[in-house]
Protein backbone atom coordinates (compact mmCIF):
# COMPACT_ATOMS: atom_id res chain seq x y z
CA UNK A 1 0.00 0.00 0.00
CA UNK A 2 1.42 3.46 -1.23
CA UNK A 3 1.11 6.49 0.95
CA UNK A 4 -2.07 7.95 -1.10
CA UNK A 5 -3.88 5.19 -0.20
CA UNK A 6 -3.70 5.74 3.84
CA UNK A 7 -5.37 7.29 6.11
CA UNK A 8 -5.57 10.85 6.65
CA UNK A 9 -9.13 12.37 6.23
CA UNK A 10 -7.71 15.42 4.30
CA UNK A 11 -5.02 13.97 2.28
CA UNK A 12 -5.12 10.40 1.93
CA UNK A 13 -7.57 7.56 1.53
CA UNK A 14 -7.67 3.80 2.17
CA UNK A 15 -8.54 1.33 0.38
CA UNK A 16 -10.07 -1.12 2.44
CA UNK A 17 -10.87 -4.96 1.47
CA UNK A 18 -14.89 -5.97 0.89
CA UNK A 19 -14.79 -7.93 3.70
CA UNK A 20 -13.28 -4.76 5.78
CA UNK A 21 -15.69 -2.57 4.18
CA UNK A 22 -18.62 -4.61 5.16
CA UNK A 23 -17.60 -5.28 8.72
CA UNK A 24 -17.34 -1.75 9.65
CA UNK A 25 -20.46 -0.56 7.28
CA UNK A 26 -22.56 -3.19 9.08
CA UNK A 27 -21.51 -1.92 12.67
CA UNK A 28 -22.23 1.98 11.55
CA UNK A 29 -25.54 0.78 10.20
CA UNK A 30 -26.33 -1.07 14.01
CA UNK A 31 -25.16 2.02 15.37
CA UNK A 32 -27.78 4.21 13.50
CA UNK A 33 -30.52 1.73 14.20
CA UNK A 34 -29.81 2.16 18.01
CA UNK A 35 -29.88 6.01 17.68
CA UNK A 36 -33.31 5.79 16.26
CA UNK A 37 -34.27 3.82 18.32
CA UNK A 38 -32.90 6.25 21.40
CA UNK A 39 -34.77 9.02 19.57
CA UNK A 40 -38.06 6.90 19.72
CA UNK A 41 -37.31 6.63 22.76
CA UNK A 42 -37.42 10.51 23.98
CA UNK A 43 -40.55 11.01 20.98
CA UNK A 44 -42.21 8.68 23.19
CA UNK A 45 -41.96 9.61 26.58
CA UNK A 46 -39.59 6.90 27.62
CA UNK A 47 -38.69 6.50 31.36
CA UNK A 48 -34.50 8.72 31.65
CA UNK A 49 -32.97 5.32 32.84
CA UNK A 50 -34.60 3.11 30.08
CA UNK A 51 -33.22 5.74 27.92
CA UNK A 52 -29.14 6.40 29.57
CA UNK A 53 -28.76 2.02 29.16
CA UNK A 54 -29.91 2.52 25.47
CA UNK A 55 -27.31 5.71 24.92
CA UNK A 56 -24.60 3.44 26.39
CA UNK A 57 -25.13 0.28 24.20
CA UNK A 58 -24.56 2.83 21.69
CA UNK A 59 -21.21 4.26 23.05
CA UNK A 60 -19.72 1.08 23.54
CA UNK A 61 -20.76 -0.11 19.90
CA UNK A 62 -19.14 3.48 18.90
CA UNK A 63 -15.78 2.30 21.07
CA UNK A 64 -15.90 -1.33 19.28
CA UNK A 65 -16.12 0.25 16.18
CA UNK A 66 -13.50 2.66 17.05
CA UNK A 67 -11.22 0.06 18.34
CA UNK A 68 -11.89 -1.96 14.98
CA UNK A 69 -10.93 0.94 12.95
CA UNK A 70 -7.82 1.30 15.03
CA UNK A 71 -6.44 -2.46 15.19
CA UNK A 72 -6.91 -2.39 10.95
CA UNK A 73 -4.99 1.34 11.11
CA UNK A 74 -2.16 0.46 13.04
CA UNK A 75 -1.99 -3.00 11.18
CA UNK A 76 -1.93 -1.36 8.14
CA UNK A 77 -1.78 2.54 7.76
CA UNK A 78 1.74 2.99 10.74
CA UNK A 79 3.35 -0.06 9.83
CA UNK A 80 3.19 0.71 5.94
CA UNK A 81 4.43 4.35 6.83
CA UNK A 82 6.69 3.29 9.64
CA UNK A 83 8.67 0.69 7.74
CA UNK A 84 8.91 3.65 4.91
CA UNK A 85 10.61 5.68 7.39
CA UNK A 86 8.04 7.98 7.73
CA UNK A 87 7.89 8.31 11.71
CA UNK A 88 5.67 11.33 11.14
CA UNK A 89 3.00 8.57 11.34
CA UNK A 90 3.94 8.04 15.41
CA UNK A 91 3.11 11.59 15.97
CA UNK A 92 -0.16 10.92 14.12
CA UNK A 93 -1.05 7.98 16.17
CA UNK A 94 -0.26 9.69 19.87
CA UNK A 95 -2.40 12.56 18.91
CA UNK A 96 -5.70 10.24 17.26
CA UNK A 97 -5.50 8.54 20.45
CA UNK A 98 -5.27 11.56 22.31
CA UNK A 99 -8.04 12.40 20.86
CA UNK A 100 -10.17 9.13 21.57
CA UNK A 101 -9.02 9.11 25.12
CA UNK A 102 -10.97 12.31 26.11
Amino acid sequence: MDRSECCRCSQRKKERSPEEYKKLIHRLNRIEGQIRGIRSMVESGAYCPDILVQAAAVNAAVNAFNKELLAAHIRTCVAEDIRAGRDETIDELVTTLQKLMK
